[in-house]
């Protein structure tokens, strides 16, 4: 069996070029994944110009998390309500077919 190599994707980060093994089919996902982080280490340039570095990607990653955390709680009400209303659905339909 022979095992197929990952391509290697070179991806800059604030100014600095990363080697990064994508596996096969997800190259564009990790090419989304680094603007998305490039555009949120520019926000937060924007609103902290002191910061440099480290701590300038520590914030950006937190904030990254903190959005990613936010959509989650989201997700989980949007699949409650949903979850609800399939749930009334039911019933009425189990009701309406229990009166005929």
């Amino acid at each position: 069996m022979r095992l197929q190599a990952q391509p290697i994707n070179v991806v800059s980060i604030l100014g600095n070029d990363y080697s990064i093994k994508a596996p096969e089919g997800q190259e564009e996902t990790l090419s989304q994944a680094v603007r998305m982080l490039n555009v949120a280490l520019a926000e937060t340039k924007r609103n902290y110009p002191t910061l440099i570095g480290d701590k300038l990607l520590v914030l950006a990653a937190l904030n990254l998390c903190s959005k990613q955390i936010e959509l989650q709680h989201e997700h989980a009400r949007t699949l409650e309500r949903t979850q609800a209303q399939i749930d009334a659905t039911v019933d009425a339909i189990s009701k309406a077919v229990s009166d005929v």
